[in-house]
């Protein structure tokens, strides 16, 4: 068992992000609870084998929400 060392803070803030790296989230392509982490930052659908790019602990991370926002956004004013 790994454990971060030095204060309560920080042990909570590592289990927390060891608890979402070992999460099942939804696919955005078949919209099934089948997406696990397989490494750095990559994620893939057990279910239909899509393999996609996130966060390092989790799928989505708040930069890139809004990145993805901003991108929608943008190539819908210049169509």
């Amino acid at each position: 068992m790994r454990t971060a060392k030095y204060g309560a803070r920080i042990r909570k803030l590592a289990e927390k992000s060891i608890d979402n790296a070992k999460k099942w989230y939804e696919c955005p392509k078949c919209n099934k609870k089948k997406v696990v982490r397989k490494g750095m930052a990559l994620w893939r659908c057990r279910s239909c084998g899509a393999e996609f790019a996130g966060g390092a602990y989790s799928l989505r991370t708040e930069v890139g929400e809004v990145a993805a926002r901003l991108i929608s956004e943008y190539s819908r004013t210049f169509r």
